[in-house]
């Protein structure tokens, strides 16, 4: 790894935050779809469901921040998709510049892009009656669960962006994703699911980050959750890194 690293990223991270800011559309436009279903779930389907908490928003939010990190990552495919169809990489490649640089800087635009997008969405849930308890340490806690969930399905969306071959499959990848949600316990409990679903539901990492992140904002016992959450979202990020990694590598070779 060149010693030029960091400052490489440090120069082509703002190159890219450059372009986010100059189209904050994309922001805009990634925070939409999950205040769409808030609002939705909330207003339309929120009084014929029962979740035993006095307030449905609080108990459907985590799944909708989850939702809008996997709506915005479908950019950074993108992103990454439109720079390899450009040159781009291969005219950094050219330069002194650290050979991975590129790709750092386009996961840390997309972490950044996405946390503005939570902040957002969590402003719209405040005005729609969404209230906490916890405390700094449990919203470090939510904090650090939504990075790591950040990361690790931007890494995955490295994979497409690097090598799909029209910029509809780059950003396609991200609709299971999105649809994940509605198969766990975010937005209806998982014991009034069919055997099967539940199984799946109960089984799948949305489900145990959903529930962590809801204790931690109630300040209620996360139990096994926030471990089992935090091992799904470490192993993914892992997996996905070196699939990512091993993907820039044939590519730029």
């Amino acid at each position: 790894m060149s010693k030029h690293i960091f400052g490489d990223t440090t120069v082509l991270l703002g190159r890219s935050l450059r372009h986010i800011s100059r189209s904050p559309d994309t922001i805009v436009t990634t925070a939409i779809m999950p205040i769409a279903m808030m609002l939705m779930f909330v207003y339309v389907f929120g009084g014929a469901i029962r979740t035993g908490s006095d307030s449905y928003v609080n108990y459907m939010l985590p799944g909708i921040l989850l939702i809008t990190v996997a709506s915005g990552i479908a950019y950074t495919a993108y992103r990454l998709f439109m720079d390899m169809k450009g040159g781009i990489f291969e005219r950094f490649q050219s330069m002194p510049t650290a050979r991975s640089s590129v790709l750092w800087a386009h996961v840390l635009t997309s972490l950044v892009a996405n946390l503005v997008s939570l902040v957002v969405v969590m402003l719209v849930a405040l005005l729609m009656g969404f209230r906490s308890s916890a405390g700094l340490s449990a919203w470090l806690s939510v904090a650090g669960i939504l990075i790591l969930f950040t990361l690790a399905l931007t890494w995955i969306a490295v994979i497409p962006g690097l090598s799909a071959k029209t910029m509809e499959g780059a950003s396609a990848f991200s609709y299971p994703l999105i649809f994940l949600p509605f198969l766990s316990s975010a937005f209806v409990p998982t014991d009034t699911m069919p055997t099967v679903v539940r199984v799946f539901a109960e089984n799948q990492p949305v489900t145990s980050i959903v529930n962590a992140v809801r204790a931690l904002f109630a300040e209620q016992p996360v139990g096994n959750d926030i471990w089992i959450a935090l091992g799904w979202c470490v192993g993914i990020l892992v997996v996905a890194y070196v699939f990512a990694m091993n993907t820039y590598r044939r590519k730029i070779s």
